[in-house]
Order: structure tokens, then C-alpha cells, then sequence
């Protein structure tokens, strides 16, 4: 079994950092791309940023020079610092992982989700 556990949400002031963090576990054989979505109430989830196994970085343009996602490989973890947060970035934050199980196949998973709420 794969599980992708996240923390770090909570509330923060406008303008303020948070960081959050998602650990993969279980039978993991490997680990492609890995990334965080997030999704505002009435709204569909959406992309905030991806990294790929080499590092390889793509970001939401509505977070691009606030965000910065990263990845520690031997830990099968993967981060995204958030700065100068906006009411607007309020959302549930979802971790995704391309993961390879015992199968030998390639699997998505999703995190169950962690709130971050940003007051004016």
C-alpha cells in the first residue's frame, strides 16, 4: 500500500510563509513526478506546481516568484515553500505522486488534503 501524507497547512495573515511538506510510504519502487494542487471552494482543483525526479520545475503562473517547490528524494518527500500569501491562495493543498509499486506499473496517487487559509 502507498500513502501520501501532507502537513504544514493552517492560518496565516496576508503576506506571511508557510511551508508544507507530503511523504510518500508503503511499497514505493520508484518515484517519477511529484506535485501539489490545490482547490478553492466552488472551484475546480488546479496545478500549483510540479517537480520531476531530475528536478525539473513548472509552476501555476498565479504562483510563480511566491512559491518554490522542492523535493528531498531519499526521504520520498516533497515540499512547497509558499511566501507572500494572498487571501486568494486559500485552498485545500493536494500532494500527487507518479509512483512505481510492486507491480512493476506506474501509479498516481493523491494526499488527502491539508487546509491553508489566508486572512485579509
Amino acid at each position: 500500500q502507498v500513502q501520501l501524507v501532507e502537513s504544514g497547512g493552517g492560518l496565516v495573515q496576508a503576506g506571511g510563509s508557510l511551508r508544507l511538506s507530503c511523504a510518500a510510504s508503503g511499497s514505493i519502487f520508484g518515484i517519477d513526478a511529484m506535485g501539489w494542487y490545490r482547490q478553492a471552494p466552488g472551484k475546480q482543483r488546479e496545478l500549483v506546481a510540479t517537480i520531476t525526479s531530475g528536478g525539473s520545475r513548472n509552476y501555476a503562473d498565479s504562483v510563480k516568484g511566491r512559491f518554490t517547490i522542492s523535493r528531498d528524494n531519499a526521504k520520498n518527500t516533497v515540499y512547497v515553500q509558499m511566501n507572500s500569501l494572498k487571501p486568494e491562495d486559500t485552498a485545500v493543498y493536494y500532494c500527487n505522486a507518479r509512483i512505481l509499486v510492486l507491480t512493476g506499473t506506474w501509479r498516481e496517487y493523491w494526499g488527502r488534503g491539508t487546509q491553508v487559509t489566508v486572512s485579509s
